[in-house]
């Protein structure tokens, strides 16, 4: 018997090589679309030998998509950036690669489309990232009625930018920011027990619902394997809602660091936004900072894991295993015996 045929348009990305590996596992063939093949040759391993196939295919490249996907089955496309850079702009990867990947997978007759969007992203979301991403997601449905729209929260992962990110300033300095807190601390006179209490991060800053890589793969997995899920939203978000401020807390409890947690308002932040997004890769930028202000936690209104039989997994228990490295050394003495 065939087996399908896959291309995932990202592949070697941070969440492309978890659902690769699975897509693999499962028995798929596997088109690994990307623009730099050599980067990903590290995906042939996750099968058997041809099972797992780098692809030269740039999604902006109308003709590099139709080759891809041509006799494929399946697609599935991971692409996204965070920030925008040279010629690679938020319209031309969201709206029109997103858009190419769609048409181009029709033509073919490709009988699945999965296209993976985010959390936050709709008409009226205040950073070009969010309304690039919704445009992106009208566009492939409009292309591909039967597209299958996937919306995870904040993805974590061994090779995540987030967690990674924070772990690695801690290192280098004793602050950690918490972005969203109030511009005026909150004081109380008299409270319980003293005479003043002083908030301030007050309710903690942005909300997030961090999702495991592993399990949004399990879900795009699940999803390309029950033709139920044709043409739904699946918004995905893991089992806990965190404020920016618990985040940074349980990094540091994890990594074994003790370091002050800056209350940033969002007016100062846009000023060192202004700062940061001229870096080669900008750790922060004015329209990243635009996305923080608004929560990052599922809504409701669209089907999630519940829906698809997968229960996520906690971070608890996952940031362990790969922010240990950040931990503080431990001082080891050694004695003759």
């Amino acid at each position: 018997m065939k087996k399908p045929v896959i291309t995932v348009f990202g592949g070697s990305g941070f969440l492309g090589r978890h659902l690769v590996n699975r897509l693999a596992g499962a028995g798929y063939l596997v088109r690994a679309a990307v623009r730099d093949t050599e980067a990903a040759l590290f995906l042939r391993i996750m099968g058997e030998p041809g099972q797992i196939v780098p692809w030269p295919a740039d999604i902006t490249r109308p003709e590099q998509v139709a080759a891809a996907v041509d006799g494929a089955d399946m697609v599935v496309n991971l692409v996204g950036i965070l920030f925008e850079s040279g010629r690679q702009g938020f319209a031309d990867v969201h709206l029109s690669g997103a858009e190419t990947v769609a048409v181009q997978a029709r033509a073919a007759g490709v009988k699945r489309l999965v296209h993976v969007s985010a959390i936050g992203c709709d008409d009226d979301a205040t950073s070009k990232y969010g309304r690039s991403k919704a445009a992106g997601a009208k566009a492939v449905t409009a292309a591909f009625p039967g597209a299958t729209i996937v919306r995870p929260s904040v993805i974590f992962g061994p090779e995540d930018n987030f967690f990674n990110l924070f772990a690695g300033l801690s290192r280098l300095t004793w602050i950690l920011p918490v972005f969203g807190c109030p511009l005026w601390p909150r004081i109380k006179l008299f409270p319980e027990g003293g005479l003043v209490d002083v908030d301030l991060y007050g309710d903690g800053g942005t909300r997030m619902q961090p999702v495991y890589a592993g399990d949004v793969a399990e879900a795009i997995s699940v999803i390309l394997a029950d033709p139920v899920t044709t043409g739904r939203t699946y918004d995905l978000g893991g089992p806990t809602v965190y404020s920016f401020k618990a985040l940074m807390e349980l990094l540091l409890s994890i990594t074994g660091r003790k370091r002050f947690l800056a209350p940033v308002p969002f007016g100062i932040a846009e000023i060192l936004a202004w700062f940061l997004e001229f870096w080669p890769k900008p750790m922060l930028t004015r329209d990243q900072l635009q996305s923080l202000k608004r929560d990052n936690v599922v809504g409701g209104e669209n089907p999630g894991f519940k829906d698809l039989g997968i229960d996520p997994v906690a971070a608890e228990a996952i940031l362990p295993t790969y922010l240990h490295r950040f931990r503080t050394p431990v001082r080891q003495e050694f004695y003759e015996a």
